[in-house]
């Protein structure tokens, strides 16, 4: 098996990791536009060799993990290089767009269109763990595009791996995870700026700051480079949850000022079913 990763960092590197443990005949390949990342990525094992793009013509898989607006350049460059039994796969937060871009490629049907859900908040292939996927979902947008054969070998991958695979259009993907996943980082890093904008004493956040603040601003950690192009890409669906998101804030806010305290509990516990539906999520 020979196994190319484009974009040497947390998602493509957990991902390889995990193949290289089931499959100890792959042979994973790295292509990087960071050279220390290829070096890094060599030293600790994540990949076995540097590769170029266009070597692609001779993998079995080919895992496209940078960030999605470089995503869109790179896929169909990947494409054109790729074999009659090449499976190609992205790892995106955004479906719309890549869909669209190889939707007309004379290769579209080696082309599966994922997204895992998973990951941490840290980058780089030292960020590479094993066992990230087991028991995350993965959505595949539009696999009746995928030629039956490659999409089944792809799929296989996946849950050997450990993942639950879910079909989802595109657009839905992308509304869906506006609320899920985008909502939650903008949340997360403008949580970080208020408190970093009114707590000068960068020793009394550290003093102070409990186990909640720690998990409510993990995410503000999370690479810029990622993020940035992801809520411009799906700038409609994320503008729409961060209106519905901010007038909650603002419904919350005129209950305290008007001390309408019985109101407040009723909201938060209303909101506790949210325990039900996570703790159904992990079965």
């Amino acid at each position: 098996m020979k196994v190319y990763v484009v974009g040497i960092g947390l998602i493509g590197g957990s991902m390889v990791l995990d193949i290289k443990g089931l499959y100890p005949e792959a042979t994973v390949y790295g292509v990087d536009l960071n050279e220390d990342h290829v070096a890094e990525a060599l030293k600790l094992g994540v990949i076995d060799q540097a590769a170029k793009l266009e070597e692609v013509v001779n993998a079995d898989f080919v895992i496209v993990s940078v960030p999605v607006d470089v995503a869109m350049k790179v896929v169909p460059q990947v494409l054109d290089y790729a074999g009659e039994e090449t499976i190609v796969f992205d790892v995106g937060s955004t479906k719309s767009p890549i869909c669209e871009a190889v939707a007309n490629h004379p290769k579209r049907r080696n082309f599966i269109a994922a997204h895992p859900i998973a990951g941490t908040e840290f980058s780089g292939p030292s960020a590479a763990i094993t066992g990230l996927y087991q028991g995350k979902t993965n959505i595949i947008c539009e696999v009746e595009k995928t030629a039956f054969k490659l999409q089944e070998r792809a799929l296989d991958l996946f849950r050997a791996i450990g993942m639950r695979i879910r079909y989802m259009d595109p657009k839905s993907h992308d509304k869906h995870i506006a609320y899920v996943s985008h909502l939650s980082h903008i949340s997360s890093f403008m949580l970080g700026k208020t408190v970093i904008e009114k707590e000068k004493i960068e020793q009394d956040i550290f003093d102070m700051a409990g186990s909640g603040f720690e998990s409510t601003v993990r995410l503000a950690k999370s690479s810029p480079a990622m993020w940035t192009p992801i809520f411009k890409q799906n700038k409609e669906q994320v503008v729409e949850t961060l209106e519905e998101y901010i007038s909650n804030l603002t419904q919350f806010k005129e209950l305290l000022q008007d001390d309408n305290y019985d109101a407040i509990y009723d909201e938060m516990q209303s909101v506790n079913k949210i325990k039900v539906i996570l703790n159904g999520l992990k079965k």
